[in-house]
């Protein structure tokens, strides 16, 4: 019992004098890599799009413009859809303080008539780590029409 408790302590001294010791903060060394220790910030030009008048089954699209305007590079984790018919697209690199994104959101009105308002939630590493979008549209019946 005796040899077993001493196995474990020296395994136990082992482990923490191995994990303590080092430090991964770039301290004397040229090849380590920095951390981001910024905050960044999303700032959209605009959070809301209105379509105006569509017709049923058109594929509408705009483009949702954003800065970062924080100190730490931003990344947009996920862009969801309350819909299966609205599709977000955005690029998954890192934004530097200062520089512009886009996101694409596009709509297909197939199925859909009258008003429609869905909308897109931005999930990212910024302060303010949800950002709401809304699109909306008057969706008319093109049988009318021909």
């Amino acid at each position: 019992m005796k040899k077993c408790l001493t196995i474990y302590m020296i395994t136990l001294i082992l482990l923490i004098a191995g994990c303590g010791g080092r430090s991964n903060r770039g301290e004397g060394n040229a090849n380590s890599q920095i951390s981001d220790t910024g905050k960044a910030v999303i700032s959209f030009t605009e959070v809301e799009h209105n379509f105006g008048n569509v017709n049923e089954g058109e594929k509408v699209g705009c483009i949702f413009s954003f800065q970062n305007t924080g100190t730490g590079n931003l990344v947009i984790n996920s862009a969801t859809a309350s819909c299966g018919c609205t599709i977000p697209k955005y690029n998954r690199k890192p934004i530097p303080p200062g520089k512009t994104g886009t996101l694409e959101v596009v709509f297909d009105t197939s199925g859909k008539k009258g008003k429609q308002s869905k909308t897109i939630i931005v999930k990212s590493n910024a302060t303010v780590p949800q950002t709401l979008l809304r699109i909306t549209a008057e969706v008319t019946d093109n049988t009318n029409n021909k």
